[in-house]
């Protein structure tokens, strides 16, 4: 399972003190709720996937691809203009030098053409059984 995620924003990564989040409006309040219910569902997810996969040793079937420190327009989804859409090629292939996770210094660009060889195997597999 090559699971691709569209990448969250760093803004809610900082912590506020209660003096700060006393100030808020409601439509603060409720963008700051969507953000954050948003990056659970995201994070919750990819750890019950991994950890099924774990529990059926086959971890190396799964791979889990997103940038979790988007800042600026990077972070617009309706921005399609040619110079935020260099920029997420930049963050694309930031995100490629990067560690897959703490626990595995595999860079993600490694996870992906290892994860690529082991479709195309897999696809070989299959045809030749297909073939008998």
């Amino acid at each position: 399972l090559l699971s691709l995620g569209t990448g969250t924003n760093s803004e809610f990564d900082k912590t506020y003190t209660a003096e700060e989040a006393a100030k808020w409006g409601p439509l603060r309040w409720m963008l700051a709720i969507q953000q954050m219910t948003n990056a659970a569902s995201s994070y919750m997810t990819d750890y019950y996937i991994s950890t099924v996969f774990q529990a059926r040793h086959s971890q190396n079937n799964y791979l889990r691809v997103q940038e979790n420190a988007l800042t600026g327009t990077t972070t617009e989804m309706d921005d399609a203009s040619e110079a935020n859409m260099e920029l997420l090629v930049q963050v694309g292939e930031t995100l490629l030098r990067k560690p897959v996770s703490k626990d595995n210094p595999e860079t993600y660009e490694e996870a992906l053409k290892r994860f690529a060889k082991l479709l195309s195997d897999r696809k070989k597999l299959r045809a030749n059984k297909a073939s008998y």
